[in-house]
């Protein structure tokens, strides 16, 4: 899951970071609305954190930006401005969640998943397709009630071709939906295919289905029976 963090202040900033990375997401940041204004029109995030007061601007009005344009990313306003005409208008212009500043890191992170759980996974914590059972909470992984165990990134993998199902994803964005959007740089996208490789064989041996498909030339599918 890949993370937009818009935050000005560089402790608050870094230590969201360093806790979120450790439940496992990918996280990204934005210290000015410039910024963030760049990234959310570039790339596509499962959540994004924002903080109201930003230099050059205000994150209410990357929350308009993101409605006009139809993004689907879930959005936690996260602000200091505790006052309840703020919190109204973040939630009536389309937020989904509101956390006042100071906060537990815990608690942030319980608010990320669940937005993440709404909004991708219709409130649940099992991700179910055919013998797979994904527990997105657990971060567990069986098939016909047989545990898998999978790595971080194959774990990220499945969720997000799971929750792609039918679409034809292409390496680029897997790649940018794994690491971030440092994945700019790289030439060639090859280490995507040892990921699949492992992700499909761990999942072949416990008995799944070969539901994970190559389309030639472009990426990868989920397909259905």
């Amino acid at each position: 899951m890949k993370l937009l963090i818009v935050e000005d202040e560089p402790g608050l900033l870094d230590s969201m970071t360093a806790y979120l990375s450790l439940e496992d997401y990918t996280c990204e940041s934005a210290m000015t609305y410039a910024e963030a204004l760049e990234k959310i029109d570039l790339y596509a995030y499962d959540c994004i954190l924002l903080d109201i007061m930003l230099p050059g601007g205000d994150g209410l009005a990357l929350l308009r930006e993101l409605k006009t344009n139809r993004k689907t990313e879930g959005v936690l306003i996260i602000s200091a401005k505790n006052k309840l005409e703020d919190k109204i208008t973040g939630l009536q212009m389309g937020a989904d969640d509101y956390l006042a500043k100071p906060f537990h890191l815990p608690e942030l992170g319980a608010r990320v998943a669940a937005i993440i759980r709404r909004k991708q996974f219709g409130g649940n914590n099992l991700l179910e397709y055919q013998e797979i059972q994904v527990d997105t909470q657990g971060r567990t992984v069986k098939v016909s009630g047989t545990p898998v165990t999978l790595t971080k990134k194959e774990y990220a993998l499945l969720v997000y071709l799971l929750s792609n199902r039918n679409k034809v994803i292409s390496k680029s964005a897997l790649a940018e939906h794994l690491w971030g959007d440092n994945m700019d740089m790289v030439d060639n996208y090859d280490f995507i295919y040892t990921h699949v490789k492992n992700l499909r064989k761990k999942l072949l041996d416990a008995g799944a289905g070969d539901y994970l498909q190559s389309v030639y030339g472009v990426g990868y599918k989920w397909t259905t029976p």
